[in-house]
């Protein structure tokens, strides 16, 4: 598989320089951007494979860049910062973020998670070339070759991890999914950092997929355990 392009979206040098070396040392092509305006002048110009991207930036902040990127390219984006408050992250991926990494964080954990991303992204182009099924739950329809899901005759707007979790569930249909299998299927890890992630990926798929999120129909919590959709 061939290294995807990285923009390196980070104003800290000393945490630039950490991510830059490490991208070198494992061969993966990159460019940087020190505020938001070149960053999304990257972004349109050379249209990266994967933006890595600091939500404190000097001129405008972080959560207003993805909304930009996001009106013209899904590309994936993944939040490094320093705010690590469950609101900060829920910003963020409702914004269009694919993931969210907290600082400080690990080379290894870093290097997993763009793994992963390359992953999904050749999955994601697989599938929609040879899925072609639709799956129906209530009022809820995903078409798995156009990669869209409907709740009634509206399009639910997901972020891609959104929409892969929700794929997850969809495929184990009454089946409990523990939070080690969800991790590992859609991050490829089960770090700590993982589970808080997926706690707030349910949380705002859930505000997009349920009309009353505290009396869910679609996908129930077991507590300690994990999650399971359930067959309407």
């Amino acid at each position: 598989m061939n290294k995807p392009v990285i923009l390196v979206v980070e104003d800290d040098n000393s945490v630039k320089n950490l991510i830059t070396t490490t991208l070198k040392a494992h061969d993966y092509r990159y460019l940087t951007a020190q505020n938001g305006d070149c960053a999304i002048m990257e972004a349109s110009s050379h249209s990266p494979d994967i933006v890595l991207l600091d939500l404190g930036l000097p001129d405008m902040d972080g959560i207003e860049v993805i909304k930009r990127i996001r009106t013209w390219s899904n590309m994936p984006i993944i939040v490094i910062s320093a705010r690590s408050e469950d609101t900060d992250k829920i910003d963020a991926l409702d914004a269009g973020a694919d993931d969210y990494l907290t600082k400080p964080f690990s080379v290894e954990e870093l290097l997993a998670r763009l793994r992963v991303t390359q992953r999904r992204l050749s999955m994601m182009q697989n599938e929609s070339s040879v899925e072609s099924s639709v799956f129906t739950n209530g009022k809820l329809r995903i078409d798995y070759a156009a990669g869209c899901a409907y709740l009634g005759e509206e399009e639910l707007h997901l972020t891609p991890i959104e929409y892969k979790l929700l794929c997850l569930l969809s495929k184990n249909v009454g089946k409990v999914l523990t939070h080690t299998f969800i991790t590992q299927s859609i991050w490829g890890s089960s770090w700590d950092n993982d589970i808080a992630s997926l706690r707030v990926f349910m949380a705002t798929l859930r505000k997009k997929l349920e009309k009353d999120p505290d009396s869910p129909q679609y996908i129930q919590t077991h507590i300690g355990v994990g999650y399971r959709m359930m067959k309407i």
